[in-house]
């Protein structure tokens, strides 16, 4: 593996792409612990940590899906979230409003055209959201958690004690402006470094709160046996999460590497006194078609009615039993309701990004056929008929990887952070994107006639 790594780093293209995509994510950390203007980190992480509830597992999903850093208010606080809202909106608006859709038919022009449209649409998201997440913030604090002390007097309003209209418009325009950076920064890395510069922001902000959430493990475990369910944290607890760990790594990588591959056969043609064609091929359908964003997808729209019935419960205590049924791990609605929303996503998602009439229609004009199948109509069917049953398999692997965590969370004592992080949605983001990473860096030396790094 060190003579590998030593080969890597031999190739001068190579090396040059791994050392500035390693310095943009070193500005993205940078960027990443400076806080807003007068803002008093600890009294805001000590106001938002009584919150608990909705809004703390709220920033929670936040900073495992999105890379940002909303619990502590930094400039990159936003994360790429509304980046990839953007995206996801315009590559829904592809399948359902005809101008979209005839732009991504247009190739490289299309392409970027919609690239920029989709960052007009980033800053407009940003705006709403830095907005709310600020508004968000005045509402989860209160004068005896600590507000007076997260912004200086001069921005206070004389006459009230909400936080003065001139910090928040500064907020907004500062995460605003933090979002818009990251994303050019992950366009700098998709064009001059190597890997896609979107997932490795997502997959450095959950490696770097790893060791963090790890140590916090380490330091309150017990050598004893606790015993399970009692709230403390001992070696059966280390041993259930490290097999937990070695478990989700080796699934997502079969998951990942999980192919159904359908046999194609070429037609023949002859030109001149040759014969082209006639052989046999495979058409390769990815188990796991959707990714992550079934998980994204899910947790995001349950999360809303935990918070939603949480701020009700301070006008009547009814409300109560509702965000009860809502929270996540102690409650079997919201488990069956997670995973069916999972199914339903991911089905949704593959329907999107999977065209089978395309696809039947490319292998028509290349001249190639799958056996026993009429090219066409039949061909189609039989794709999407093999689609729906592997997409079947993927989304019960993405529902056993999301409900783990909130089940060890309940059940074990242990803090969500932990459980996303070492069995979970954040494991399965970070193994999948440096899966790919790898996969970018062995075409690089597969070019070069170097052994990739997956090879024994």
């Amino acid at each position: 593996m060190w003579e590998k790594l030593r080969v890597v780093f031999t190739i001068p293209e190579l090396r040059q792409k791994i050392l500035l995509t390693l310095g943009l994510l070193a500005i993205y950390r940078i960027g990443w612990q400076i806080p807003l203007p007068m803002i008093n980190q600890e009294a805001l992480q000590q106001a938002t940590g009584q919150q608990g509830g909705g809004f703390g597992r709220m920033v929670e999903y936040a900073a495992v899906f999105s890379a940002s850093n909303l619990s502590q208010a930094t400039i990159f606080g936003l994360g790429i979230m509304p980046y990839i809202s953007a995206s996801i909106i315009f590559q829904l608006l592809g399948s359902v409003w005809k101008p979209v859709e005839e732009l991504q038919k247009e190739g490289e022009t299309g392409r970027k055209k919609i690239n920029e449209y989709t960052r007009y649409l980033t800053v407009v998201l940003c705006m709403v959201q830095s907005w709310f997440y600020v508004r968000l913030y005045m509402m989860s604090v209160s004068p005896d958690t600590g507000v007076p002390e997260m912004i200086g007097e001069a921005f206070r309003s004389a006459t009230t004690q909400n936080l003065a209209l001139g910090w928040q418009i500064a907020a907004v325009l500062t995460m605003t402006c933090g979002t818009v950076f990251l994303m050019w920064l992950g366009e700098q890395i998709d064009e001059f470094g190597i890997g896609n510069g979107i997932s490795l922001l997502i997959m450095a902000g959950i490696l770097a709160q790893m060791p963090g959430a790890g140590w916090d493990l380490i330091r309150n475990a017990k050598v004893e046996l606790v015993g399970i369910g009692t709230g403390e944290t001992g070696v059966e607890t280390l041993i259930i999460l490290a097999v937990l760990f070695v478990a989700v790594v080796a699934g997502v990588v079969f998951i990942t590497l999980g192919q159904r591959r359908i046999p194609t056969q070429s037609a023949k043609h002859v030109r001149g006194r040759r014969v082209y064609g006639g052989t046999r091929q495979y058409l390769p359908l990815k188990i796991n078609q959707a990714g992550v964003m079934p998980i994204i997808f899910a947790s995001s729209l349950l999360m809303f009615p935990q918070v939603i019935f949480g701020w009700l419960t301070q006008v009547s205590p009814w409300w109560g039993n509702l965000a009860r049924m809502f929270t996540s791990g102690t409650s079997l609605v919201h488990n069956v309701l997670y995973v069916a929303m999972i199914y339903f996503f991911c089905y949704f998602w593959t329907a999107i990004t999977f065209n089978p009439k395309d696809i039947s229609e490319n292998l028509k004009n290349f001249g190639t056929f799958i056996p026993g199948y009429r090219p066409g109509k039949r061909t189609a069917d039989y794709l999407e008929r093999v689609m729906v049953r592997i997409t079947y398999v993927g989304a019960g692997f993405l529902a056993l990887v999301a409900i783990i965590p909130t089940m060890i969370s309940s059940s074990l004592g242990v803090s969500f952070m932990v459980a996303s992080f070492y069995g979970g949605t954040g494991l399965l983001i970070a193994v999948s994107v440096a899966f790919d990473l790898v996969q970018k860096i062995d075409s690089h030396l597969v070019m070069r006639d170097y052994r990739g790094l997956l090879e024994s």
